[in-house]
């Protein structure tokens, strides 16, 4: 199964009923270059990966643990639809949840920009 269909699958639990799912990409706590200074375990120790839900009411930031970005495992925050999520530029884009620095690496960019493109669309 791939990635994006594992989180949506995960995700479902954390939805209203009838609520439906737009975008969904991952992000991740800790800075990448904290790996490189500090070592992969001090990396894994301060890391946590984040799952973005993005449906056509809200948008949804939940927890996915210290390992993986494939499943959800609790509520982090809710964001207003309205919310602009990119564009990202560069390796990593870096978005505001809250008290954290959220970062999506390059291969979820496409994701935001079709949660953007839907929010303004409608």
């Amino acid at each position: 199964m791939a990635l994006r269909d594992s989180m949506r699958d995960s995700a479902a639990q954390y939805l209203q009923p009838g609520e439906t799912v737009q975008a969904v990409f991952g992000a991740q706590t800790a800075s990448q270059w904290l790996a490189g200074l500090t070592g992969i375990f001090v990396f894994l120790g301060l890391n946590r990966y984040r799952i973005f839900v993005v449906t056509p009411r809200r948008i949804v930031v939940l927890d996915a643990g210290k390992v993986s970005m494939k499943k959800a495992r609790g509520f982090v925050a809710e964001l207003p639809r309205s919310t602009r999520l990119g564009p990202g530029a560069g390796l990593w884009h870096v978005i505001p949840v809250g008290d954290e620095k959220l970062r999506v690496h390059r291969r979820f960019f496409k994701d935001l920009d079709t949660a953007d493109q839907q929010a303004t669309a409608a």
